[in-house]
């Protein structure tokens, strides 16, 4: 992929910072650029898809301890996406897997993941992407997406690897959108997930697994759900920049 189309987004000067321990001002300018560069880069025409992602922890390949993320932006639609919209993808709050809802916004543990810990966030309406979100929305989505991590945190007793990653309607003309299924039913989604099935003790996919494709599901989400439901984290962490 050409350079001009990978981006580093560095979350704050501080060194020691982490996403969860951002203030909301510097939250809210950290949701702002990921739209405002989400729009950018998808306005090109060699771009088709703007997926933004973070690896946290050197366990899942972060190579610099600096709090950051990345945008990478695609000439086609990569397949996992594709086939999300596709199928329909839209979110399911039932109550015996919802971690938190706040302001129209919900996080829930999925039915099915190989991870063992898996969450996603989305709005309660259907919004495609973040350029679409307005001022309170873009503050609500910053506020329940630090929810979500400082609870996590908070399950494991400590920082843990992560990988998270967004889900935005293709950037693609009008004109090409009908060539995409599911392009008018996007649903702009974050997957948050975990590698640990305990402190510092990971969770490998097997050789059965690899063999088949087929992933057998961990943990069961209703008992992740119901825990991370209870990892309500102190409000004692001061704010970082």
């Amino acid at each position: 992929m050409p350079n001009d189309r990978c981006e580093v987004v560095l979350y704050s000067s501080n060194h020691h910072a982490r996403l969860t321990t951002l203030d909301s001002d510097n939250l809210v300018q950290l949701v702002n650029t990921w739209a405002a560069r989400s729009e950018v880069l998808g306005s090109r025409k060699d771009v088709d898809y703007v997926v933004i992602f973070e690896n946290s922890g050197r366990e899942v390949g972060a190579t610099i301890d600096h709090p950051h993320g990345q945008i990478y932006a695609f000439d086609h639609v990569p397949d996992r996406p594709r086939r999300r919209l596709a199928a329909g993808w839209k979110p399911d709050s039932t109550s015996e897997r919802l971690i938190v809802e706040s302001d129209g916004w919900v996080a829930t543990v999925p039915s099915t993941s190989p991870y063992p810990l898996a969450v996603e966030i989305t709005p309660v309406e259907r919004e495609s992407d973040l350029v679409s979100l307005d001022t309170q929305q873009r503050t609500a989505f910053g506020n329940i997406l630090q929810d979500v991590l400082r609870r996590i945190e908070c399950f494991y007793g400590e920082p843990a690897p992560t990988m998270m990653w967004f889900n935005q309607r293709p950037m693609v003309s009008d004109k090409r959108a009908s060539e995409i299924e599911g392009y008018n039913d996007a649903w702009f989604n974050v997957e948050i997930v975990s590698p640990w099935r305990a402190p510092n003790v990971m969770r490998y996919i097997a050789a059965a697994e690899v063999a088949t494709n087929e992933f057998f599901i961990p943990v069961v989400p209703e008992e992740l759900a119901a825990k991370l439901r209870g990892a309500v984290p102190p409000q004692s962490t001061p704010p970082t920049r």
